[in-house]
């Protein structure tokens, strides 16, 4: 795992911003196939969301399955490629699971949710947004680089700040 120490990974509890890399897509990628491999049967979908799927250190990935007890298939698996169990964190992200380089400084958060539930769809659909509309991504970095000059030790408070903007664009795009 230290292979991704020098190129992804982030102290826990710490807020950083750095340039996008279009290596960050190749190490989803890689990642994603490791993820196939072991829940592939359980899995209905995966998908690159978060910051790094756009030009914007943590690899955020979605993971959908058809139901309550397939995410606690996934969870029970997981653990088997390095992921640790870090709870249901119900409508604040999902099941969380996250791949450590060293203790604490973490380089993958999987959020495991059903495939009905509204998350999966907002996680896609804020994603399909930023990629798409520059005027979203430009205001989402800006408010980012603020949020994290104010919180640099502080990955909730950084975090909850980001909410209420994501849920503004969720609200316009949902009419």
């Amino acid at each position: 795992m230290s292979s991704y120490n020098s190129r992804i990974g982030l102290q826990r509890g710490v807020v950083k911003i750095v340039r996008h890399r279009t290596e960050w897509a190749v190490l989803y990628r890689i990642e994603a196939e490791k993820l196939k491999n072991c829940i592939g049967d359980i899995a209905f979908d995966i998908q690159h969301v978060g910051s790094t799927t756009v030009p914007g250190l943590i690899i955020d990935i979605a993971i959908a399955v058809n139901s309550r007890e397939a995410i606690y298939a996934v969870v029970k698996r997981l653990p088997d490629i390095g992921y640790i169990d870090k709870g249901d964190q119900g409508a604040n992200g999902g099941y969380l699971l996250v791949k450590e380089s060293e203790p604490d400084v973490r380089t993958f958060h999987i959020h495991v949710v059903e495939k009905n539930d509204v998350q999966w769809q907002n996680y896609i659909i804020f994603r399909d947004c930023l990629r798409r509309d520059a005027n979203v991504r430009k205001e989402y970095a800006k408010l980012k680089k603020n949020l994290a000059l104010k919180y640099p030790k502080d990955r909730d408070s950084y975090t909850r700040g980001k909410e209420q903007f994501i849920r503004i664009v969720l609200v316009k795009l949902n009419g």
